[in-house]
């Protein structure tokens, strides 16, 4: 239960959180060159990607440019010519609206603990902005404090120390504040089966020994309202009594719900709030209603009655976990949850699913109820967690501080906050997205009434000031936008300049082809007046050179910049590359050690070595089973003194530079190589003579191994076989030794059974018999 609640809770910020990566992976993230693409309007352009930027200036492409090169990065605009004023680049921006300053005490009707109060931001999508937040603590902030107590039966020694503490708690917030007011409410559990018993009896009077009166099971009930009056407190406290249920689990979520819901009959002020959950069991959930019939989910609302108790309790379901967090945040209540040391750690993992709630160890009398309040008040408003509400969807958000670091987490938290101490917290928002309009949400530190209202605006358009009476696109032929001309009905042309009326449109057409037989502008672009405006990386006066279908290598047209360029659909490479993709260098530098290329072992290709069989590494420096000297002269040994091995054909090329010499005993420092199952090759190199390495060489004749797989497998058979058998001997007996004792056992107790041999007393004889006289004859 306790890892599905906490999944359900954790699955919007782990959603916000693959969002964010997204949004930081996004294209926009990286270089511009790479990510900025061309498109066809200033508003596609910039809402592509952050970092694209729409050039406006008049006649900055070139003939048979398409305008969709207009969008680039800002650094490839100014080296292509664009003027930095001509150039539209929007970036997010904030202001403050409202910014009212933090009180240092809780005097007055209106105490801020929070600012600024109100803030516009402007985002570009996917460009994030961070603006600042600061919390203050003020002295002496008001407190409203409900007590919410389980009345079941076990409860009952706690009802009686809580009759008289209601002066004590009073008094106890007293002394942080000025301000305090009281409430009261109780629960038990809905009012049907399996959670209570439905005799008549036991609806009256729950209590288990018949002695003693109860009253009769309820599921909540809101006893008082919200008061600084204490002896009131206490009155209608000792006019409480103890009820009772059946299974040990508690209605306290519908209580807790309710409690956080029906906020005018709780008298909730716009101060601290701060609840009180004292129980000494466990709670139902959402889904256990089904137990008793309730099939209804929980509808979050307020069902109060005149006499404040929960009308609807058994018509709906108990709130999930999830569903109860969000009513205790939105109605900005901190829970303190009171509960005896066995229930401790599943409350405490409760807790964490809470934001702005403790948990306390309540002993078995409650007697230590008093300090738990202010305990709890110490606790909760010593911490500070800033959340936000109403978030709009493709905003993300995300919060650091001076307590927590640098860091940016999905909520604002920080701990241990003394009174007057200043805390700064960085507030960072991107827009995924463009928004459909202004869109507002709030930011507010749970258990605190202070708020922050942000409103947002996506920035997807662009204002690029255009003249309404330009005569750039040949009159009124044409609308000026951001540089380019959107031309009226049958007109045509990069400034409007063609009217496609009339009979001259289809000799224009033939100007845009290559001969008679090809398509317009070769299917790339755009016939304009007679000349065709092609698409991105397409030019020619036909459109008909593409620089982006050359080979590639490394998944680079032909191989990056530094080998070669695309041109028309090929590659030009530089002085030092060739191939079909540039791929290949003509250089060998990388093929040479000393003064051997690929060591004498391979050849150099591409200036990389294609080592020869049996070696490798990047100049053939190494070699299978090549661990000493002796076996690099293996192969010229084997082909000079027996005409074999891999070096046979070119032997006389290849080992030119080696003498050998047979030799019939060498020494015991020589080489020793296997070759062929037949012999052994022994040599030992000798310094050079006269410009060539003497090698002395000896063979010996090698014994044959023996196949002995027919051998083993023979001699394994058999005693895998034996071990069966005897596997299957030990099983039989066991089996029999068992059976025998079951048998004995069943004897013996067969010889000591006793029958009983009464006369049944309920057995009485009949009293009338009927015989068929038929009965036998034919």
């Amino acid at each position: 239960f306790r890892m599905k609640c906490a999944f359900l809770t954790l699955l919007p910020h782990l959603l916000n959180l693959v969002l964010v990566r997204s949004a930081n992976s996004a294209p926009g993230a990286g270089t511009s060159s790479l990510s900025c693409k061309p498109q066809p309007t200033c508003k596609k352009c910039i809402s592509s990607s952050p970092d694209c930027a729409w050039c406006k200036e008049l006649n900055f492409t070139k003939d048979g440019e398409s305008e969709s090169s207009r969008c680039d990065s800002e650094e490839e605009l100014l080296i292509r010519g664009c003027k930095s004023d001509q150039i539209v680049h929007p970036k997010s921006s904030y202001e403050i609206l409202k910014n009212r300053s933090l009180s240092k005490n809780a005097e007055g009707e209106t105490v801020v603990q929070l600012t600024p109060q109100k803030i516009k931001v402007k985002l570009r999508p996917r460009m994030s902005q961070i603006f600042p937040v600061q919390f203050k603590r003020a002295e002496g902030y008001p407190v409203d404090l409900y007590y919410l107590m389980d009345l079941s039966y076990s409860m009952k020694d706690d009802l009686q120390n809580v009759k008289s503490l209601g002066l004590g708690i009073l008094n106890t917030l007293k002394n942080v504040t000025k301000s305090v007011k009281i409430g009261f409410g109780a629960f038990v559990d809905k009012t049907v089966l399996p959670y209570v018993s439905m005799v008549t009896a036991k609806l009256k009077n729950p209590c288990p020994d018949r002695t003693e009166t109860c009253q009769p099971p309820f599921s909540f009930r809101h006893v008082l309202a919200l008061t600084d009056n204490a002896t009131e407190f206490e009155v209608k406290v000792s006019q409480q009594k103890i009820s009772g249920n059946l299974d040990s689990p508690e209605g306290g979520f519908d209580a807790l719900m309710q409690a956080a819901v029906c906020e005018n009959q709780i008298g909730w002020r716009n101060v601290t709030r701060l609840l009180l959950y004292a129980t000494d069991d466990t709670f139902h959930a959402a889904g256990d209603g089904k137990l008793g019939g309730i099939y209804r989910p929980n509808d979050g609302r307020c069902h109060l009655n005149s006499e404040g108790e929960y009308s609807q309790s058994n018509v709906y379901d108990y709130p999930s976990v999830g569903h109860l967090v969000h009513a205790l945040s939105a109605a900005n209540i901190q829970p303190k949850m009171a509960v005896l040391a066995i229930l401790f750690h599943l409350l405490q993992e409760l807790s964490k699913l809470i934001p702005k709630s403790v948990v306390g160890e309540l002993r078995e009398d409650s007697s230590n109820i008093v300090n738990l309040t202010a305990e709890a008040y110490n606790n909760l408003s010593s911490s500070i967690a800033l959340n936000h509400f109403d978030l709009p969807k493709n905003l993300v958000i995300w919060y650091s501080s001076n307590c927590s670091g640098s860091s940016f987490q999905d909520r604002g938290q920080c701990s241990n906050i003394k009174i007057n101490q200043l805390i700064n917290f960085s507030v960072n928002i991107t827009a995924l997205d463009c928004l459909s309009g202004p869109q507002t949400f709030k930011i507010k530190p749970l258990g605190f009434n202070d708020e922050l209202t942000i409103e947002v605006e996506t920035l997807c358009d662009c204002s690029c000031n255009d003249d309404p009476n330009s005569t750039y696109c040949s009159g009124n032929n044409g609308v000026l936008s951001c540089g380019i001309c959107n031309c009226s009905k049958q007109r045509s042309g990069k400034k409007c300049e063609c009217d496609q009326s009339d009979d001259s449109s289809l000799s224009m057409e033939e100007q845009c082809r290559k001969d008679n037989a090809s398509l317009l502008c070769s299917g790339k672009g755009r016939c304009e007046c007679g000349k065709c405006s092609c698409g991105s990386n397409v030019h020619g006066k036909y459109c008909e050179c593409d620089n982006m279908s050359c080979e590639r290598h490394n998944n680079q047209l032909c191989g990056d910049s530094g080998n070669g360029v695309c041109r028309c659909g090929t590659c030009e490479c530089n002085s030092n590359y060739t191939g079909k993709g540039c791929d290949c260098s003509v250089l060998s530098t990388s093929c040479v050690t000393g003064e051997t290329k690929c060591n004498g072992y391979g050849e150099c290709k591409c200036n990389k070595c294609v080592c020869e069989p049996g070696y490798y590494g990047p100049t053939c420096g190494k070699c299978h089973n090549c661990s000493t000297t002796c076996q690099i002269y293996r192969d010229c040994v084997e082909c000079l003194a027996f005409k074999t091995g891999p070096r046979k054909d070119d032997c006389d090329t290849s080992c030119s530079d080696i003498s050998i010499d047979m030799q019939s005993n060498l020494e015991e420092d020589s080489c020793s190589e296997t070759t062929t199952d037949s012999g052994i090759i022994i040599f030992k190199i000798i310094e050079e003579k006269n410009g060539k390495t003497q090698i002395y060489v000896q063979k010996k004749a090698g014994k044959k191994v023996a196949d002995r797989t027919f051998v083993i497998i023979m001699s394994v058979l058999p005693g895998i076989v034996l071990i069966g058998l005897l596997v299957i001997v030990i099983y039989r007996v066991m089996i029999e030794v068992y059976d025998r004792r079951e048998y004995a056992r069943f004897e013996k107790e067969k010889r000591n059974a006793k029958w009983t041999e009464v006369n049944n007393p309920l057995f009485k004889s009949a009293t009338t018999t009927i015989v068929n006289p038929n009965f036998g004859t034919e």
